[in-house]
């Protein structure tokens, strides 16, 4: 199954639903890091819809312990990995068995741009005894081996040529919630120059972002923060040699027992004639003069709600670059606030411009 292989990625879920291991591939198919998903539930990353069927193939009858019949019912609440004390292993198919056997559908979150949010895997394997866990029951005695699900899970419709031949250049990266960044994929690095420790090393990751892109950027960071996704931006970011590389994102949410832990973006290099074009389209939606980064929004008399007095008393906030984007008021150095897009952009080397 070496062609399966290169086209999916390996998936071994423990019977109480944990993902045991995933090979790095995942990135490729879901987005995710294999990091960010080992050891956690695999039900965080499936449809509610399918979810049952993906509990029904962990069982080695295709029958979760709570509808077994002549055996009591686990405790509700409980982990499939009852199972494990329900049946005797006597009791279970030899592991050769075309009964342990595993092929089905499930939909899985997907962070990719190209996806609705969720991909149809086919997920092709069987159950096998997880050895080496040295688990223990309540009283304190050895629990033997548990059933895993062992699969090759691939996308149920083949990529398409221009995927194949668009996916070796797209690269991700891993943020805050405030966009400063985490990790950088391999790609990422070639196509930036900068090694991991130099991305994360201060800032809110707007100081790689072109001063005429950070209000459009921040605009759908926002939309982000409120629906999950960004949507299609196109920006500017500076690499390593002080150039400046038009890129097309889209940054999503992932959440951790329901609440918002860290933000992934999908980004694919674009030739520079691409994001002109895009920058022509977007000046003119929006009442900003992107040539200049001069924002035009600002020029009111009206208090701004959000910010401090002594940033509104100077009356310079229609001459600013940059608003200030922070809650937490504006530190006593020129009145900026370090983490505000103006105090970011003005840390920039200026000759990049």
């Amino acid at each position: 199954s070496l062609p399966q292989a290169l086209n999916g990625f390996v998936l071994v879920v423990t019977s109480e639903g944990l993902i045991f291991y995933s090979s790095h591939t995942i990135q490729d198919y879901l987005g995710f890091h294999q990091t960010d998903v080992m050891h956690q539930s695999v039900f965080e990353l499936i449809h509610t819809e399918d979810q049952p069927e993906f509990r029904r193939n962990l069982h080695w009858a295709l029958n979760p312990p709570h509808t077994a019949e002549g055996e009591p019912a686990p405790e509700v609440g409980k982990s499939l990995g009852s199972s494990a004390v329900t049946y005797k292993l006597d009791q279970l198919p030899p592991e050769n068995s075309s009964f342990l056997e595993r092929s089905f559908v499930c939909r899985f979150r997907c962070l990719l741009d190209n996806s609705s949010g969720f991909l149809a895997l086919n997920l092709q394997g069987r159950l096998k005894f997880l050895h080496g866990q040295s688990k223990r029951s309540e009283d304190g005695s050895a629990l033997p081996p548990q059933l895993a699900l062992f699969a090759i899970s691939t996308p149920l419709q083949p990529p398409s040529i221009l995927q194949i031949r668009t996916k070796n250049m797209i690269f991700r990266t891993k943020h805050k919630l405030d966009f400063t960044p985490l990790a950088c994929d391999a790609k990422g690095k070639i196509v930036l120059g900068y090694t991991e420790a130099e991305l994360r090393m201060c800032g809110t990751g707007y100081q790689f972002v072109h001063a005429a892109d950070t209000l459009y950027c921040a605009e759908n960071h926002v939309r982000m923060m409120k629906t999950g996704e960004s949507g299609l931006t196109v920006f500017r970011l500076l690499t390593k040699e002080k150039r400046w590389k038009w890129v097309q994102a889209n940054a999503r949410l992932v959440y951790k027992n329901g609440k918002p832990e860290y933000i992934v973006v999908t980004q694919r290099p674009l030739v520079d004639e691409e994001g002109g074009e895009h920058l022509r389209k977007r000046s003119l939606h929006l009442p900003f003069t992107f040539a200049t980064g001069e924002a035009l929004l600002y020029q009111s008399a009206h208090p701004l709600p959000g910010f401090p007095p002594p940033f509104q008393s100077k009356g310079k906030a229609s001459k600013s670059k940059k608003p200030s984007c922070s809650h937490g008021g504006c530190s006593q150095q020129n009145g900026i606030d370090p983490s505000s897009l103006l105090s970011t952009v003005g840390r920039q080397d200026k000759a990049a411009y």
